[in-house]
């Protein structure tokens, strides 16, 4: 592993993030996900409610705009998955 120590500090730096996610990284992931899927639903509810669509517009622009986000951590992971599961890095 490439570690660097800044001088006189005992902070050390990587030139890029480590290849693996410890539990607490997951733990976040997850939480990320249930926010962005918590706003999803909300912002869907808050537009069948609306009577005014200016309103109805930017909780369905919400709505997709946390999709995307959504899918975007599933297909981070998914390509983490599969990177590892191709290296043979998951145990069976």
């Amino acid at each position: 592993m490439n570690m660097q120590q800044q001088s006189g500090q005992n902070q050390v730096t990587y030139p890029q993030p480590p290849a693996i996610l410890s539990t607490k990284d997951f733990l976040y992931i997850e939480d990320m996900l249930s926010w962005n899927l918590e706003v999803i639903k909300k912002a869907h509810a808050y537009a069948t409610m609306c009577q005014d669509q200016d309103v109805v517009q930017a909780m369905n622009r919400t709505c997709q705009l946390h999709m995307r986000h959504y899918q975007a951590i599933l297909n981070h992971l998914s390509k983490h998955v599969q990177a590892k599961t191709m290296a043979g890095g998951m145990a069976k």
